[in-house]
């Protein structure tokens, strides 16, 4: 049983200081929330009204709750639970401090009973948000946190640092002695779906208890029950499972749960606690791509390129997706309808896969539940991006630390596939290396508490793309189609496309008198449309106009810039799909963004309002497509137009022998040019 609490909050400049008032609260949320709430601030996300909101991350806020003795039975405790807590903290009960500590991916749990009094004053301070002392302004600040760096300002995110409790927090009624873990693991032979399972069950305390497991499968079919005696807390329970269902990714097949059903039963045979959950079982590899070890083609040969293709239960298969960010800079905000919103845009848009950014947060559990659920791969990064996380003693505990909890927290779901040490640091502007011990802390753990789940230090490595995220260089007018014709990487996995918000976005949050034409020095540029990586992006004026020309209203800019976007992703889905077998993988930059901007790579306007571009990328990432590669974009008249035709096949459903049919339109014309009668391409094969 869970009680919720009702607090209030208030800042203060110093610890000792105390608020001089308090205003609501909502938890989850944020402070900055409350606050803006309670004084009738403008919305965060209109023009530049977010530096509004940057004092708030340099001082205290106190939480405050009041609430009455539950009056527990003799054989029950009370328990303080908080899922999330951003970032640093103190806790106190009736004036009492019961725990300091920070970090926000560490649940924490305290047994409370013994400070509990008839009326009870319950505190939760937060303190300023971390930053590495003479750091200059931006993501170098967040190099001694696991708080997301991206919150410290990004080429698609403005600089506006959360605080606040950012998840669940409640007080549990708990008995006298309770599960506190049960985690299943497995040792999976594929091809006989067979399984050797072991349960590890902690209780609170051994004695005339005994521990009743059960497996029921989505027929309510009961395919394992064990029954053992709890004779010391921790309680490990070992069988052999035939005739199973397997979990495959949702374009693979079924992503087949059963019920893990763990209970505790006192001397009389009574359920005293119980813990249930999902589980799924499959196979991981992360091995070396077709042809992968001729590079690089001389001696010495230190390494080759990095292993890339991954293996579900055996078979191959091409990851199609894309990188997932936070999707609210407010974490708090973020639900299981959000959740659930976008992961099903996911799956119309055919992706089989989501990275989880490592500038960003680590989700809910309401995310990975229900990827489990829809057969969504999860390839999950730690909280590290852009920076040189160095070998300081107490960051090193506090990665540790969240780390743990991050692994302990995800290994019991189907859906995470990969573990990685985080974006983009073995590059110049990061400076880490395979020595940098925050990466060989990630790799031990890793092992430790997942040893079949594959670790790659970051992304990208040796023979991997990262890029590019134009769609044409104006310094060398090179366009996108050359690049992609000319690249051969194991994996993309990062590249992406700009393009403008749709009107009703940018009326979200842009004065109308900066509509048109867009300028710097206005909404535009705080909404990332100028000087947000290079200075014409993310809009590319001069590309627009490049192929366009100048744009008479802000409508025809929209229109352009989003076709643009459309043409250029696509070509970069189908033509890493068409580098099959070497490459094993495309993910674009970026799905989402966490506030509304004039001018992106993501394909999902805030909140989640699709672009022309997500429809684009879902029609080139098909299981099963014709699909045609050119030189370049614009062709002009008494040029020779010619281009390769393919068949591009992920299923490895048997695809019957059939005709293909080209045709070419200009000017109301349709002319047909080929015809091809093909035969059965063979599994996972292009043709």
């Amino acid at each position: 049983m869970n009680y919720s609490l009702k607090f209030r909050v208030g800042f203060h400049s110093t610890k000792e200081n105390k608020p001089k008032t308090f205003i609501d609260a909502q938890v989850p949320g944020a402070v900055q929330l409350d606050y803006a709430k309670a004084k009738n601030l403008s919305p965060y996300y209109y023009a530049d009204n977010y530096k509004d909101y940057e004092w708030m991350e340099d001082v205290y806020w106190t939480y405050k709750s009041e609430f009455n003795y539950p009056g527990l039975e003799n054989n029950k405790s009370c328990w303080l639970v908080a899922k999330g807590i951003d970032f640093k903290y103190e806790i106190a009960l009736n004036g009492k401090v019961v725990l300091s500590g920070e970090g926000m991916f560490t649940p924490i749990e305290i047994n409370i009973q013994k400070f509990l009094k008839t009326q009870n004053e319950l505190a939760v301070i937060i303190y300023p948000v971390p930053k590495v002392q003479g750091a200059p302004k931006g993501r170098r600040q967040a190099a001694e946190t696991t708080k997301p760096a991206v919150s410290y300002g990004w080429d698609w995110h403005p600089r506006l640092i959360p605080s606040g409790i950012w998840d669940d927090f409640f007080l549990a009624y708990r008995p006298d002695n309770f599960i506190i873990e049960s985690v299943l693991d497995y040792e999976l032979v594929p091809e006989k779906k067979q399984a050797e399972v072991n349960l590890k069950v902690k209780t609170n305390k051994a004695g005339s208890y005994k521990i009743r497991w059960k497996l029921i499968d989505s027929d309510n079919q009961v395919i394992l029950e064990k029954l053992v005696p709890v004779s010391e807390t921790n309680v490990l329970i070992e069988d052999t499972i035939s005739n199973l269902s397997l979990w495959w990714p949702h374009d693979h097949g079924e992503p087949c749960l059963y019920h893990n059903q763990v209970e505790l039963l006192d001397s009389e045979q009574q359920v005293v606690h119980e813990k249930n959950d999902k589980v799924g079982f499959r196979s991981v590899e992360l091995v070396m791509n077709d042809g992968a070890w001729k590079k690089p083609d001389e001696f010495p040969k230190s390494r080759s390129v990095a292993p890339a293709q991954l293996k579900i239960n055996g078979r191959k298969i091409f990851l199609k997706g894309t990188n997932w960010v936070n999707p609210d800079i407010f974490f708090g905000k973020i639900d299981e309808k959000k959740y659930k919103t976008h992961i099903d845009l996911a799956l119309k848009a055919n992706y089989n896969v989501l990275r989880i950014w490592g500038g960003s947060i680590i989700n809910k559990e309401s995310f990975y539940k229900y990827c489990d659920e829809k057969g969504i791969l999860v390839w999950q990064d730690f909280p590290l991006a852009c920076n040189n996380y160095q070998n300081d003693r107490s960051y090193m505990q506090l990665l540790e630390k969240e780390a743990t909890s991050i692994i302990k927290r995800l290994r019991n779901h189907v859906s995470v596939i990969l573990w990685c040490g985080g974006n983009e640091l073995f590059n110049s502007w990061s400076g880490m290396d395979d020595q940098s011990h925050a990466l060989r802390l990630l790799n031990v753990l890793c092992y430790k508490y997942t040893p079949r789940l594959p670790f790659i230090a970051t992304t990208p490595l040796m023979g991997m793309g990262h890029g590019h995220y134009i769609f044409r260089d104006e310094d060398t007018g090179e366009e996108v189609f050359q690049w992609m014709r000319t690249a051969k990487m194991t994996a993309y996995t990062e590249f992406g496309m700009p393009g403008p918000s749709d009107i009703n976005t940018i009326k979200m949050f842009m004065p109308e008198n900066e509509f048109f034409p867009p300028k710097r020095e206005t909404s535009w540029e705080t909404h990332h449309a100028f000087n947000a990586w290079t200075e014409d992006t993310w809009l590319c004026n001069k590309t627009l106009a490049h192929y366009f020309g100048p744009a008479a209203t802000l409508e025809e800019l929209i229109e352009n810039g989003q076709f643009l976007q459309a043409e250029g992703l696509k070509f970069i889905y189908e033509e890493a799909r068409r580098q099959k077998p070497y490459c094993a993988m495309a993910l674009h930059w970026c799905f989402n963004e966490p506030w509304p901007t004039a001018a992106n790579n993501s394909i999902i306007n805030w909140p989640d309002t699709p672009k022309p571009a997500y429809y684009s990328a879902a029609a080139a990432c098909r299981p099963v497509l014709a699909s045609a590669a050119f030189e370049k974009f614009v062709w002009r008249e008494n040029e020779l137009f010619q281009a390769e035709i393919w068949l591009l096949n992920d299923s490895y459903k048997k695809i019957p022998d059939d005709e293909l049919n080209v045709f070419i339109e200009f000017n109301d014309k349709r002319i047909h040019l080929l015809q091809w009668h093909y035969k059965s391409p063979a599994p996972d094969e292009n043709i």
